[in-house]
């Protein structure tokens, strides 16, 4: 077998945690300006494997040609962007200043600070133009205790956070060297990797992408079972767990399986007796606030639905699953009926995540009725139907719709009540409103977000734009726990490393340019490339690539080029 394709040994093992170790001490010891130059190293060869990993990405989930792009935004562009964020944010404390200075500040409901950190500077204002990202904070947090904690484990350089293991999502490949990279700031941990068994041939280009950080002793990757990760999980070296998956596995390692993990449960007894951070996924809305819409505004929206559910054939913890709709809504059913059209067009992707088709048939049999439009289902959930699509994280082709009355302020706060209530998890939630009814809500839309208890909100905008920008922080709602960890416990990416944030909420455009300016919105940008319908998919997305690898003026005219002639 390929050597690194295989489980290593125990000894191996052993001798791989000894040497993190030597690595967290020497990391302690790194002052922040070599640490930032570590990681602009690092950026450098993240670059040069980026397109052998994104065509090996491709390959393993058999990605559609229209939309490959989505293997390079959600593998070395997002790694080379957090490792740019992060590297500033180490020189700006090694300076004396906070990560914070010149941030905007502004205030939401509840006495909440909120914190502009997406765009920052001119170039990823003009890259991102139409996108407005915050930080909130709890209620009660003040700037000053903001800043002072701004910068987290750059703030005490001088203590190692000893060695962690991080096991690896299976569905994006940026997620767990990213979160290794995240632990290491953030926290001063080393981490040693267990990858997914659906990335196992990833292994020889992450040990290229990464090896200014494993060769200083901060990084191990490595292949294995569930039986590599039971033996790191209780290894003595290891001080922290974290995981990015889903609560079943999550509760296998904390409390066990089958009847002896339900007792240690019961008893509050857990297996596992160190930390543990997860970002666990959950059943996504999509709040369609009621308002009178053009024909071009249904289609442009119900590309946006489409794509919240098929991007990367449905296997992301934020994938929209659940679309609350008004049943006072005049135009209803002919957004759904354009949702339907697409759902048949849009080329057809096979679903490649372990254990899709048995959830794929899980839904079938709790829905009989389900629609089948191009090998995706579309579900309408009443009160005669069953509630699975409310709790279960189907993590396939599988897009609800439920009906709620009313209209306006009304409606917004019974979604907002149903998605609380009736829908597991906390992650992400997504809110589409037009202009027109923004202005009417007034302030009454911020009161409604502030209500919304999910760690990510995007408002016109797939929370997916949270995950992808390296400022914001991603993780569940906060207050969670082991017995009942919902999406997950602790935030990742976070780049200004700003302390225990309670969410992030990022603003779209409702329209495209130019329709975007009659209805009073001043974005100059085009429909999304992220959409699964976009020309300029690929190229723009490769575009970007190329751009996080050495960020500059020059190469920002290639991004435009590519978005405007795909």
């Amino acid at each position: 077998m390929t050597a690194g394709l295989s489980p290593p040994a125990h000894a191996e093992l052993d001798g791989m945690l000894a040497e993190l170790a030597q690595g967290a001490a020497h990391w302690a010891a790194m002052p922040l300006e070599q640490r930032a130059d570590l990681f602009s190293r690092t950026r450098t060869t993240v670059g040069k494997v980026s397109r052998r990993w994104a065509e090996l990405a491709i390959r393993i989930k058999s990605t559609p040609p229209s939309v490959r792009g989505e293997e390079w935004l959600a593998g070395p562009y997002i790694i080379m962007a957090g490792l740019t964020t992060l590297a500033k944010t180490m020189r700006t404390v090694a300076s004396g200043r906070s990560p914070v200075d010149g941030v905007r500040t502004g205030s939401a409901p509840g006495g909440r600070l909120t914190l502009e950190v997406m765009p920052l500077g001119l170039q990823e204002a003009l890259l991102f133009n139409g996108l407005r990202g915050e930080i909130w904070m709890p209620p009660g947090v003040g700037y000053d205790a903001v800043r002072a904690g701004a910068g987290l484990g750059t703030l005490t350089p001088g203590v190692s956070g000893g060695v962690g293991l991080v096991l690896g999502a299976g569905n994006a490949t940026l997620i767990g060297p990213y979160d290794v990279i995240y632990e290491l700031v953030a926290y001063n941990r080393v981490s040693i990797l267990k990858l997914n068994p659906t990335f196992r041939e990833l292994y020889s280009v992450y040990l290229e992408a990464f090896a200014p950080l494993i060769e200083a002793n901060v990084m191990r990757i490595i292949n294995g079972d569930i039986a590599t990760g039971e033996y790191l999980t209780s290894h003595p070296e290891i001080g922290h767990v974290h995981i990015t998956g889903s609560r079943a596995a999550h509760d296998a390692i904390v409390w066990g399986v089958g009847a002896e993990g339900e007792r240690r449960r019961s008893e509050g007894t857990p297996l596992l007796t160190k930390p543990i951070t997860s970002e666990l996924g959950g059943v996504s809305p999509i709040i369609v606030v009621p308002g009178k819409w053009s024909e071009a505004d249904i289609r442009y929206q119900a590309e946006h639905v489409v794509t919240q559910r098929i991007h990367n054939a449905g296997h992301n913890c934020v994938a929209g699953q659940s679309l609350i709709l008004s049943s006072s809504w005049p135009q209803r059913s002919q957004f759904l009926d354009a949702i339907q059209s697409l759902l048949d067009k849009v080329s057809p992707r096979a679903p490649w995540y372990p254990g899709s088709d048995r959830r794929m048939s899980l839904a079938e049999q709790e829905y009989p009725r389900a629609e089948h439009h191009g090998g995706r289902l579309l579900i309408r959930v009443d009160d005669s139907t069953s509630d699975a699509l409310y709790n279960t994280e189907f993590f396939s082709l599988v897009l609800g719709h439920t009906e709620l009355p009313g209209t306006g302020s009304a409606f917004l706060r019974d979604a907002v009540h149903f998605a609380n209530t009736r829908l597991v998890g906390q992650l992400g939630a997504c809110v589409i409103i037009s202009p027109r009814e923004r202005k009417a809500l007034g302030p009454r839309l911020e009161e409604s977000l502030a209500d919304l208890r999910y760690g990510a909100i995007g408002v016109n905008c797939w929370t997916a734009f949270v995950f992808l920008s390296p400022t914001l922080a991603w993780g569940a709602y906060p207050g969670n726990t082991l017995d009942d960890v919902g999406s997950g416990i602790g935030v990742v990416h976070n780049g200004l490393l700003v302390p225990n944030p309670e969410r992030s909420v990022v603003y779209g455009s409702f329209r495209p340019f130019p329709r975007s300016w009659p209805g009073g919105e001043s974005t100059i940008a085009p429909a999304s490339p992220v959409f699964v319908t976009s020309k300029s998919n690929n190229a723009a997305s490769e575009a970007l690539t190329h751009y996080a690898a050495r960020p500059g003026w020059s190469r920002i005219p290639r991004v435009f080029r590519s978005i405007l002639f795909p």
